[in-house]
């Protein structure tokens, strides 16, 4: 009978599109309120009113085309490029470009508030220069392209220069209730955001080519870019503040203390230093030593080999950050102290006993040792040096921190690719940049010597 007949086609066409729309329609309202619950956790305590939620956004941004770039890379142009050419290429670059910028960032603040806009833009071009850099990668990468190591390596400085450039515009977005170290604990975790979110996003249009990732990335720093136009007009201001020298950050003397720099102030500085040098050793060095010299059984998968390192490396990052955050009361000079120990002794572990599983350690502690150390640093700069002078102090040791990555990641490039050799000789350089660092707090903490 007609009336026992089951569904039509058309009957589950319209059965289908109904049960489309509700998927839809529930897609929709779950990605709404995942966007307002970020903008809530961004716009929380103030940041909202100062602008630091636009801060807090493009750092997202930033981190999310980071991770997208370095997983557009990792199985192309890293293990394409023979170890001897691509040891050379860092190398040169690295000298070329990053010295030199290190050098003459101290000018570069003060030339840049001399014009409306100056930092925003120069936020903005680190953004844009790394969009159109994954752009021109994306066309290298099929053609085979000379200019395929050069835009990499572009991306990488673009990245160190943005570090510089956001420095100075942290303490002048903060509110008034909210310290350094809460600020910058806030930052960190919406970049562990973004590129948690972007990572899955690069690796699944990575598999239709490297080159549509490298499209995604060029985007997400298109965006990124607008953001960084479109920060708070408080980010070209230097009223009220004095700028300070690259010297009188470095070197705990009597000029020194007239600006705030006190002796634990440079003790969490060259602690820092120290952390941000391993930090750009194992960057280079591991990941050359995992790519020609695989432990036993990954020969055939360095590129998954080499993402477990960095990923506990991340992980190391995000528990350093959420520490660091909670931890109140405590000796910040202390901590920075600890987690410089904590390098060494994981550097010595993991020499001793070479492997997936030290090498993995390894990387959690220079992780949460940075994070740590960071947010130690951003405390004793909150509390000791005056604010007038604090966004320069911030910027100076930013710059500082930067060199020293430059510094470690020279040596990673050129040590032998021979693991206990490579761990032990950075140990060394630890220890003896430990001592360096408490010598230096002793020395500063004599008394003068009375005048005959």
């Amino acid at each position: 009978m007609a009336g026992s007949r089951g569904p039509t086609a058309a009957d589950r066409a319209r059965k289908a599109a109904g049960t489309g729309k509700r998927a839809a329609a529930f897609s929709g309202r779950a990605a709404g309120g995942a966007v307002r619950v970020a903008r809530r956790a961004t716009h929380a305590k103030g940041a909202g009113d100062t602008g630091l939620y636009r801060l807090i956004e493009l750092h997202a941004f930033n981190a999310a085309g980071d991770a997208a770039l370095a997983i557009s890379l990792a199985g192309t142009l890293f293990f394409q490029v023979p170890s001897g050419e691509a040891r050379g290429q860092i190398a040169l670059f690295l000298g070329v470009t990053m010295l030199p910028f290190a050098i003459v960032a101290p000018l570069v603040g003060p030339f840049l508030d001399r014009f409306r806009r100056g930092r925003r833009w120069a936020i903005g071009s680190t953004m844009a220069l790394r969009a159109f850099a994954c752009w021109a990668l994306a066309a290298s990468v099929v053609n085979d392209s000379p200019w395929l190591f050069p835009a990499a390596l572009t991306c990488l400085v673009a990245s160190k220069a943005y570090g510089v450039t956001r420095a100075s515009a942290v303490p002048r977005l903060i509110p008034e209730d909210m310290t350094l170290v809460k600020a910058n604990s806030r930052i960190s975790l919406a970049g562990i955001s973004g590129a948690a979110i972007s990572a899955p996003i690069a690796t699944v249009t990575s598999l239709a080519g490297a080159q549509w990732s490298l499209r995604y990335a060029a985007l997400v720093f298109v965006g990124a870019t607008i953001l960084a136009i479109l920060l708070p007009s408080r980010v070209d201001s230097s009223e009220g503040e004095a700028q300070v020298g690259m010297r009188e950050v470095a070197d705990p003397g009597r000029r020194s203390r007239r600006i705030g720099m006190t002796p634990i102030v440079v003790l969490g500085l060259r602690c820092n230093a120290g952390l941000r040098m391993l930090s750009g050793f194992l960057t280079m060095f591991m990941a050359f030593l995992l790519r020609d010299k695989p432990f036993a059984g990954w020969e055939d998968n360095p590129t998954l080999l080499l993402g477990l390192v960095i990923g506990a490396a991340g992980a190391g990052s995000t528990v350093g950050t959420l520490i660091g955050s909670m931890a109140k009361g405590r000796r910040p000079e202390s901590i920075a102290l600890l987690t410089l120990v904590a390098d060494a002794a994981a550097a010595v572990y993991a020499a001793l006993f070479f492997g997936l599983i030290p090498a993995m350690v390894l990387g959690l502690v220079a992780g949460m040792s940075q994070s740590l150390g960071k947010l130690s640093l951003d405390a004793l700069i909150q509390h000791e040096v005056p604010e007038i002078v604090r966004t320069s102090v911030f910027a100076r040791s930013e710059t500082l921190l930067q060199l020293s990555w430059v510094i470690g990641g020279f040596m990673g490039v050129f040590m032998p690719l021979n693991a206990r050799l490579g761990l032990f000789v950075v140990v060394a350089v630890l220890a003896g940049w430990l001592v360096f660092a408490l010598r230096g707090r002793v020395v500063a903490n004599r008394p003068a010597p009375r005048p005959a």
